[in-house]
């Protein structure tokens, strides 16, 4: 298995026009979670949902495959 790099949002059951609409669906929902918060409260939401996604995804070499592209640039 491979990283997948290409638009891959969907909800199950949910139809959508365009392409990018699911994407944005996951960002508006991103941003909704962090309203309210802190910044040291933000910082735990994300590390608590990168550990739950990596998690969902378990494959070690798939998670440093994004690690690296993470970490690109930086």
């Amino acid at each position: 298995m491979t990283l997948n790099l290409a638009p891959n949002f969907n909800e199950s059951g949910k139809r959508y026009f365009r392409e990018f609409s699911p994407g944005d669906d996951f960002y508006e929902a991103l941003i909704e979670s962090h309203r309210d918060l802190s910044d040291e409260q933000s910082a735990l939401l994300n590390a608590k949902l990168i550990l739950l996604l990596a998690n969902h995804i378990g494959d070690i070499a798939i998670l440093r495959t994004a690690l690296q592209l993470a970490r690109e640039d930086h």
